[in-house]
């Protein structure tokens, strides 16, 4: 009687890291070419700031104070409400929100002045009033939603990731960032999302979150990510390097994309000009997004054994 016997192959374990960095650096040798934003951008057009209650326009040097605010914060929506207009409307101002201060003028009536024939008793009184954007603002419905898809195809390896990291996520507006100063990621709006030539709009959403995530792990608390002494000036386009690399590796580990696509490549090749002196940057640049990795993935609940 035969036995059948079992050899061991000692197969090597993959180290996808290392594959998925290999297969970036071939790409962007192969000079892919220019980044494509994945959502829907307006080019901020020069609109007039609106209140989303009395629908007047502002006006004065109110115009010019929310739209500086809105350039320097990335809001595209016109309109503004105070915290009680908002709440009238059956919506809520988010938690951490910034105001932006605004001047009106109350008018009231006194006895006109004997000694002045022009004067009609009409008084004007400056008032300072605080109001939010739409943009962090739960519950508004813009009138125009023109160019939005709507949801995204939910990933759901994805967002038990996401949400098992406990990082503070908002959404609104039309630019993708991690801010040091409040410790939250802010994304645009699903709607916004088009995707790219070589990802869907669900793969792109995902594909930003998980960046924008990369870049949550650097603060003091977590992986402490000083590059400052590495790179010196170039610090910033190192830690998108980071982040990026943190991305398309925890895009392959958890499925949001099969193979690493050129949108990565073309984004680390947009940094990567930056460090063409530093042959070494993206290798010191790969380490690091592993670190992030690892830790974001120390979040996670443990496996039942």
């Amino acid at each position: 009687m035969s036995k059948r016997t079992h050899q061991s192959t000692n197969t090597p374990r993959r180290d996808l890291y290392a594959e998925v960095t290999n297969r970036l650096i071939a790409a962007i040798e192969a000079n892919p070419g220019e980044p494509q934003m994945p959502w829907r951008r307006s080019a901020m057009p020069l609109w007039l700031p609106e209140n989303a209650q009395s629908k007047n326009r502002y006006n004065g040097i109110n115009i010019v104070t929310l739209w500086v605010a809105a350039e320097a914060r990335g809001f595209s929506s016109p309109m503004w409400a105070t915290y009680k207009q908002w709440a009238e409307l059956g919506c809520q101002v988010r938690k951490g929100a910034k105001s932006e201060l605004v001047i009106f003028y109350k008018e009231f009536d006194v006895e006109p002045s004997t000694d002045d024939e022009s004067d009609d008793g009409k008084r004007r009184v400056a008032r300072a009033s605080y109001v939010f954007n739409a943009a962090e603002v739960e519950g508004f419905a813009h009138p125009d939603q023109q160019g939005r898809l709507g949801p995204i195809e939910r990933i759901e390896a994805a967002d038990r990731f996401i949400q098992a990291t406990g990082a503070r996520i908002e959404h609104g507006g039309e630019r993708a960032f991690y801010r040091p100063s409040t410790d939250h990621i802010q994304m645009p709006d699903e709607g916004l999302f088009c995707g790219t030539d070589t990802m869907s709009r669900d793969e792109c959403y995902y594909a930003v979150q998980l960046h924008e995530l990369c870049h949550w792990t650097s603060h003091a608390a977590r992986c402490n990510r000083e590059l400052g002494k590495r790179f010196g000036t170039q610090a910033y386009a190192a830690e998108e390097l980071v982040a990026e690399i943190g991305a398309a590796m925890l895009c392959a580990e958890i499925g949001v994309t099969q193979d690493t696509r050129a949108d990565h490549a073309q984004y680390l090749a947009n940094w990567l000009k930056l460090l063409k002196d530093d042959s070494k940057a993206i290798f010191t640049a790969a380490a690091k997004a592993s670190e992030a990795v690892a830790f974001l993935k120390g979040l996670q609940p443990k496996a039942d054994a």
